[in-house]
């Protein structure tokens, strides 16, 4: 029978060859890298009934505490925190098996600085997951797991060893018996079955939230029949993990105890990269097929030495290393920038940049490759990864682009680095450490990588002041932790935890009827007109517990039976407004906020009276607000259809947020958005508004939706049914089969609040955009009268600086006058920057300004230049070519001072020059050059030091030049001492 069910398993998965784990070593040992992950989908898929779902992106979905999708069950948090949508696509998975996309790096899982330095370490790995949610437990999913390794994929019983939790007095929970006596009954031999404490059988998602016992599964690479039960959780290269089983029965509370779960899960992870070494008889994740066409390019490109496996210190000049790096990083690359995470200056953005520039530097560091090596690997991690994730084959020229730019910007950074350290050593004094301020600027600003700081250092016999730029690094981490993200807590009124919501089901309260946030209808006259809506109280929220009853004064969450508020989601504001109780007009509770949590809306109210329970209440939303969040985010379809229009069809959104004051929207972009077509996206939106176009909106099932041409939908659940929005077209027609509709106007999916008529929003004005990363632009802009009090403020400005432009073309010849010329622009240029106004004609404007600055400045030195020259010219006739020239001339700068100084030096080059000008303030400014030939008994800044001090001033500068101030009252002092000090040195 065992042997039966074998074969049938081996026709249905399509194997080629005979799946073994045997002691011999060669590619031909074990199956493909494809045919094990698909192995594992169609087991759990074909074998027991699972649905398979696709990778979620590595970009997390709707959880900002994390930077990257770490483990396959991020996508599955809300199931397991019990907060998912009843109507959501989620509530009907009960098992769930795919191959999960994870990235390591950043946060708290982070194997960057791991990778390369052993065999085993990714940033990147693919997680193999089966998932069960209230369905099977302990019992199934060992067998399941049992079943698919010794049957289907036919590893030796005996090097298997699987762990339990041994329990933990502190926390009052016993040794999980259960799962050791699973595991028995299944024919693990006892001395296989091997317990292990909190830190390493007890899986936590955080630190709060669901958590449980976890059983992992183990195998001894060496095998022979010995007994490797001592070397498990050893940290021993032989005996590694290879799936983790997590048993989902606790919910760990803020103030550290357990609960039990109200509904049990299983969780499951097995990394593929793992399992593979296994399968094919290796030692280390990089020999196996999922690296070896990676590393085979690397040696084609570098023309170095072979790859060979080495590590530590057998590893000499870490080229090894330098391989598992650049084959690690380059997939990790492909995988983020494809997802939508691309190299930036923050959050998962400043990591991936940091992974980039770390493998570029072992590219021409250690392999000395030539620039452009790991865009040129992007193909061959596309054939190793693209069957499996077909998104990948959609953007390989833009991968490869974007990691080529970025990599020539890190090139050029360092060489400028380079230059600032020189050029810093060139300056310090003699025994003193590298300014700490410099290198935190190289770090901070340039991405100047710290080690690379300390190793130019090192090869220049200079030490880093390490107590102050751990100072400044400090300093830095306060700053950020008093950011707007820092010190948030979620508002324990409006975010119901699990236990509450399974309590509000298992007391069978109903979910929220949110459908009248959508009943609001045209007046006559053209206005809004939003009815109340009446409800009943059916459960209040207080401090992570249910209530019946909260006094005056307090907060609290209220839970009604229905509401019109518009809940946070979809990149929507919620709304505000109040409530009252029926029979009580003149008490207001006014609703600060409203939340959807597990289907249930909760608004957060200030209650001024004792509410109940069973209380009638009648709800009004500010309207004001909700009509201007609806303009806005109807504008934000109306723009995302404009882009596509005039940017192309590649355009996709990656993120949008509408407020009542303005509307924000990220979207892709091959390069920077130039004047005209910012001009033209706003055209597009200005037809669309005159057209006044009626704004359909229905609810369908979400299959229908899956097969509309050029739908604009967002990575985000979505719920079943889902809202269309379609501008211009109705529902129906844009759902017709082979229908072009939605081709040719804004068809969306979306849950927000809409106006009815596209005329209603008035005008929009695009008032900033920006490259977030390379690749990703945001742009902002507002709606109805601010679009056109922007587009007059525009106007008003472009008046100002057509005026300015004029004035500069009279060129005037007093130096003061162009000065102030110059600092005119310089001030309107500030007011053009940060002025709200359309954009486009903001980078205009800017443009002018900057060549009318340019056209001052250079005006300001030709001025100074001639008049520099008169001086000099005047000075020279007096002075008659003498080996050292003292004296004062009346100079409206420090700036014209030093040329004349420079203008007497060029024309008489033996001679050095001291010259003071004294100023109406009282100030007397010094500037001085000492001829070359006078070097290095003659200095420039000891001279100036010597005469700035006889006018109580100070001075600096190099030997050759030098200059400083003093005071009037010393001047003719100075003079006297400047004449004997040269006469001294000469």
């Amino acid at each position: 029978m065992a042997a039966a069910a074998r074969l049938r398993w081996r026709l249905l998965l399509a194997v080629p060859r005979r799946w073994c784990c045997s002691p011999r070593r060669g590619a031909a040992d074990g199956p493909p890298a494809g045919h094990v992950r698909a192995a594992f989908l169609r087991f759990f898929q074909d074998r027991h009934g699972h649905r398979r779902l696709p990778s979620a992106p590595v970009r997390p979905r709707g959880d900002p505490r994390l930077l990257f999708v770490n483990a396959g069950m991020n996508q599955f948090k809300p199931i397991f925190l019990g907060t998912v949508h009843p109507r959501s696509e989620l509530v009907q998975h009960r098992r769930v098996v795919n191959s999960q996309k994870c990235v390591r790096a950043g946060g708290k899982h982070n194997d960057l600085e791991d990778v390369g330095r052993d065999t085993y370490h990714h940033t990147f790995f693919e997680m193999l997951g089966n998932w069960s949610f209230g369905d099977y437990f302990k019992e199934e999913a060992c067998s399941m797991a049992w079943e698919l390794l010794t049957e289907v994929y036919e590893i030796p019983r005996d090097r298997l060893y699987v762990t339990y939790f041994g329990g933990d007095s502190s926390l009052g929970l016993s040794a999980d018996e259960e799962c050791r006596d699973i595991w028995l009954r299944l024919g693990v031999p006892a001395s296989h079955v091997l317990p292990f404490p909190l830190k390493d059988n007890f899986w936590e998602m955080g630190d709060t939230g669901p958590c449980g016992p976890c059983t992992e599964i183990h195998y001894d690479h060496v095998g022979g029949g010995r007994n490797a039960a001592v070397l498990v959780n050893q940290g021993n290269p032989d005996v590694v993990e290879i799936w983790n089983l997590v048993f989902m029965q606790y919910s760990r509370e803020a103030e550290g105890n357990l609960l039990p779960l109200p509904q049990h899960h299983v969780d499951t992870g097995m990394g593929l990269e793992r399992l593979v070494t296994v399968l094919q008889n290796k030692r280390s994740n990089y020999d196996t097929d999922l690296f070896t066409p990676i590393l085979d390019a690397i040696h084609k490109g570098c023309r170095g030495p072979r790859y060979q496996g080495l590590v530590g210190d057998a590893d000499v000049g870490r080229v090894n290393m330098a391989y598992r790096v650049v084959a690690d990083h380059v997939r990790t690359l492909c995988v983020c920038i494809t997802d939508g995470i691309y190299p930036g200056s923050s959050g998962a953005e400043l990591v991936l940049r940091q992974i980039l520039r770390r493998a570029v530097r072992f590219c021409s560091e250690v392999l000395h490759a030539p620039p452009g090596l790991l865009a040129s690997l992007v193909p061959t991690v596309v054939e190793v990864l693209g069957d499996a994730y077909p998104e990948l084959t959609k953007n390989t020229d833009q991968i490869m682009d974007i990691i080529n730019e970025n990599e020539a910007a890190f090139l050029s950074s360092l060489e400028r680095g380079r230059r600032i350290i020189e050029r810093t050593v060139q300056h310090m004094e003699p025994s003193t450490s590298f300014p700490a301020e410099v290198a935190w600027s190289l770090h901070g600003n340039l991405g100047f990588p710290l080690d690379l700081i300390d190793l130019m250092l090192e090869e220049k016999g200079i030490s880093l002041d390490s107590a102050a730029f751990n100072e400044l690094a400090l300093e830095d981490a306060k700053r950020k932790a008093r950011g707007p993200q820092a010190g948030q807590v979620e508002d324990t009124n409006t975010h119901l935890d699990v236990h509450s919501l399974a309590q509000l089901q298992s007391n069978n309260v109903p979910a929220t009827d949110d459908s009248p946030k959508y009943s609001y209808t045209l007046g006559l006259h053209g206005q809004y007109e939003f009815s109340p809506c009446q409800a009943t109280v059916l459960m209040l929220y207080r401090d992570q517990s249910l209530q019946k009853e909260v006094g005056a004064g307090q907060h609290c969450g209220v839970i009604l039976d229905r509401t019109n508020f518009y809940a946070e989601q979809g990149g929507q504001d919620c709304d505000k407004g109040y409530m009252i109780q029926l029979g009580q007009q003149d008490i207001l509770f006014p609703v600060e906020s409203v939340r959807l949590c597990g289907g249930y809306v909760i608004h957060e109210v200030i209650a001024v009276e004792t509410l109940r329970a069973g209380d009638q209440v009648q709800l009004f939303v500010d309207e004001a607000r909700r009509l201007a969040c609806m303009t806005n985010h109807t504008a934000t379809h109306m723009l995302n259809f404009a882009l596509r229009c005039i940017l192309g069809e590649h355009t996709e959104q990656r993120g949008s947020h509408v407020t009542a004051e303005r509307l924000r929207f990220d979207f892709d972009t091959k390069g920077p958005v130039t004047v005209e077509q910012l001009q033209q996206v706003e055209q597009v939106v200005q037809d669309v508004i005159k057209r006044n176009e009626v704004v359909h909106m229905a609810e369908v099932p979400l299959t229908r939706t899956r097969r509309v041409q050029g739908l604009r939908a967002v990575d985000e659940g979505y719920p079943d049914p889902v809202r269309i929005v379609s501008l211009g077209v109705p529902v129906e027609s844009v759902l017709t089969c082979d229908s072009e509709a939605a081709l040719q106007t804004s068809v969306e999916l979306c849950c927000g609040t809409h106006l009815l008529r596209t005329g209603a929003v008035g005008d929009l004005s695009i008032i900033n955009e920006r490259q977030l990363v390379k690749g990703i632009s945001r742009i902002i802009a507002v709606t109805g009268g601010q679009a056109k009090q922007a587009r007059e403020v525009g106007q008003c400005l472009a008046m100002e600086v057509d005026s300015l432009s004029l004035r500069m073309k009279q060129r005037s010849t007093s130096i003061p006058e162009m000065q102030n010329l110059s600092k005119e622009v310089g001030q309107l240029t500030k007011v053009v920057t940060e002025t709200a106004m359309p954009q486009w004609q903001r980078k205009e404007l800017e443009t002018i300004l900057k060549v009318l600055q340019r056209t001052a400045n250079t005006a300001v030195k030709k001025l100074e230049m001639k008049q520099a020259e008169e001086k000099a010219e005047s000075l020279l006739a007096k002075h008659c070519s003498q080996p050292v020239i003292v004296d004062t001339v009346p100079a409206d700068s420090l700036s014209i001072l030093m040329k004349v100084v420079n203008q007497l030096c060029d024309k008489s080059p033996g001679t050095s020059v001291l010259l003071l000008s004294p100023q109406a303030s009282g100030e007397v400014l010094c500037a001085c050059q000492v001829s070359k030939n006078c070097l290095p008994v003659f200095s420039a800044a000891d001279w100036a030091v010597a005469v700035c001090a006889q006018m109580e001033g100070k001075a600096g500068g190099s030997p050759i030049v030098a200059k400083g101030s003093g005071n009037a009252k010393g001047m003719q002092g100075a003079l006297t001492t400047a004449l004997k000090f040269a006469q001294s040195k000469l």
